[in-house]
């Protein structure tokens, strides 16, 4: 059946602060909800805002065994916590899964270490573009597009 992480009850302010820091942060929960525009804003206490928090890491990490601990800060509960127009998520499927990346970001090319061989050995030293980490180096900079243009011209090249 459906469950949720909510913080304990008897968990200190600071451990709870901690903990809510982690989940918003390297956590990757969907903090949205909590900030002060946000629909579950409201109470505006640690308790509730590191419930919330706990929760979208928990739901987020399909309620595997583990992920609603923060330090026994937190605890497995089958009743809703959900109020008003405040819903927790109680599936992956309402928690988002996966943090969808900030309209207009485009995360940078990780095949960077992997296109810029090395052609300085072998029998024909100072084969190839001297130039090529730097070239790239500085197609980098330039709007994504243009670095996958320059991707796909230097495998044609290759």
């Amino acid at each position: 059946g459906a469950s949720w992480c909510i913080a304990r009850s008897g968990a200190s302010a600071a451990a709870l602060q901690t903990a809510l820091d982690y989940a918003c942060g390297l956590g990757g929960a969907d903090c949205q909800p909590i900030q002060a525009s946000g629909l579950c804003y409201l109470p505006n206490t640690l308790q509730s805002h590191a419930s919330y928090a706990f929760n979208s890491y928990y739901q987020r990490h399909s309620m595997a065994p583990g992920s609603c601990d923060f330090a026994g800060t937190a605890t497995v509960s089958v009743t809703d916590p959900s109020f008003g127009s405040c819903t927790y998520p109680s599936s992956l499927s309402t928690a988002g899964g996966v943090t969808p990346p900030p309209p207009g970001y485009l995360p940078p090319p990780t095949t960077t270490t992997t296109v810029s061989p090395n052609f300085s050995g072998g029998t024909t030293p100072g084969f190839g573009p001297p130039t090529l980490d730097n070239s790239l180096t500085a197609a980098l900079r330039l709007p994504p597009l243009s670095v996958y243009l320059l991707l796909l011209l230097l495998l044609l090249l290759l």
